[in-house]
């Protein structure tokens, strides 16, 4: 009888913070691991799913579309929407970005932004794939959780010379 009280226990707290984790990763945060080699060396290069950062993206960034420069966000592949994706956030609507070796600035559309791996030769971004409709963006990545000799709050890295004047 004892075990049977205990195991039930033992569920029903589990089941309690399944939900909660649920409701905080569906309102308020997103937990996810940065694997690849496109952020190197804000995040851990590793091509395993276990070799990566872990990662936290708060989602209040979303309710009005406040994003800045330099902010790296989560946003879900252009291409494959089950696939998430971490840069860097380079442009915001309305504005020109000079691309490296090219003359005519790329304006960004209206509800979309720009946005780049930190390593470039190494990342598929908007250089490849264009400007991103701001809707497919799931938050905005604030700390690294794991591992523990890298817990901390994400630095915001602004790309000089990058945005052109109108």
């Amino acid at each position: 009888m004892r075990t049977y009280s205990h195991l039930w226990s033992t569920t029903k707290r589990s089941a309690m913070a399944f939900v909660i984790g649920v409701s905080i990763s569906d309102r308020w945060a997103n937990f996810t691991w940065v694997t690849g080699e496109s952020m190197y060396p804000t995040f851990t290069a590793a091509n395993s799913f276990w070799g990566g950062d872990f990662v936290l993206a708060e989602k209040r960034c979303l309710e009005q579309c406040k994003f800045s420069h330099g902010d790296v966000i989560l946003f879900k592949c252009p291409s494959n929407h089950k696939e998430m994706l971490v840069k860097r956030l380079i442009g915001l609507p309305g504005e020109k970005i000079q691309l490296p070796g090219s003359l005519n600035p790329t304006k960004i559309p209206e509800g979309h932004c720009w946005v780049e791996g930190d390593n470039s030769t190494r990342s598929w971004d908007s250089r490849a794939f264009g400007p991103i409709p701001l809707g497919l963006v799931q938050g905005r990545v604030t700390h690294i959780i794991w591992p523990p000799s890298r817990i901390g709050r994400l630095e915001r890295k602004m790309h000089e010379g990058r945005i052109s004047p109108d």
